[in-house]
């Protein structure tokens, strides 16, 4: 076993020393302890890029706030991204928000959902998801962490759940929500969606039309989540990424050779149309 598989972990600064996670996967797969959770064994891809962030294309007085002083390159490969999303949660944790969303590709830093086969997409976030569990819970923790089904067994004691990409049924996220609703809004418990890919939803991919619960998503669960850490890439002649690792701004980066060149920067999340067609186009 690799030092990753087990590293030495900082308590969470502020969180209680009878802290349980509580990590729901997808309904179609089996109660796991933890120990075999850790010896489960995947096929990915680990892609390494020298990458670094070269400027910041924001405006002399475009300085206020403190999240703007939170200054967060793109991650070079998914170790750095790994670890960054992991500072992000505990800074969330500790905030005390109380729905938080993960999300990047899985098939390559500058891959677009899609570009991989979906069961080795899946298969790299079981991998990813498992590395951030590993550095985010303390080892003293790890023993308590419990992976179920969506809405079972949900314990008293539980503090924290962690959903892990719940988008292969459109139902899934229904569920999701039903899950805050039921165990985590109205108490002190968090939630952490993880690749989920909540932009089919915010896009208007399922028409409201035809999947009216899920649209009402954006009006009921969307107002009340706090994206942690976010990764969207664009393709094409206008390309680039939509970066976001909380507490700071979001970012539109172009890549220019090894370099990540921020050429716009805003607090709230803009839509990917707005970035496509509105900044980056004319960046």
């Amino acid at each position: 076993m690799d030092e990753r598989s087990n590293p030495v972990q900082r308590p969470l600064k502020g969180r209680p020393p009878d802290l349980q996670f509580h990590l729901v996967s997808k309904c179609r797969y089996p109660l796991l302890s933890h120990s075999q959770l850790q010896s489960l064994s995947f096929n990915t891809m680990r892609i390494g890029r020298n990458v670094e962030l070269a400027v910041r294309s924001i405006s002399p007085g475009d300085t206020g706030g403190s999240s703007i002083q939170f200054d967060v390159p793109f991650p070079g490969d998914y170790d750095e991204l790994l670890d960054q999303a992991k500072q992000a949660t505990q800074v969330a944790l500790k905030d005390g928000i109380q729905l938080m969303e993960i999300e990047f590709p899985t098939a390559g830093l500058d891959s677009v959902p899609g570009d991989g086969e979906g069961g080795i997409e899946m298969t790299g976030s079981m991998q990813l998801i498992r590395e951030f569990c590993d550095l985010l819970i303390v080892p003293e923790k790890a023993t308590r962490t419990r992976i179920v089904k969506m809405v079972d067994r949900v314990k008293e004691e539980d503090e924290l759940f962690i959903v892990g990409y719940p988008y292969f049924n459109v139902n899934e996220m229904l569920v999701v929500e039903e899950l805050y609703r039921e165990a985590v809004a109205a108490t002190a418990r968090q939630m952490i969606i993880f690749n989920g890919e909540l932009d089919r939803i915010r896009s208007g991919y399922y028409p409201s039309f035809f999947y009216p619960k899920l649209a009402e998503l954006l009006t009921t669960l969307f107002p009340k989540m706090e994206t942690v850490y976010y990764i969207h890439n664009f393709k094409g002649r206008s390309g680039g990424v939509l970066f976001r690792c909380y507490p700071g701004p979001w970012k539109v980066l172009r890549r220019l050779g090894s370099r990540y060149v921020c050429v716009h920067e805003q607090e709230d999340m803009p839509t990917l149309k707005e970035v496509a067609l509105d900044i980056l186009s004319k960046a």
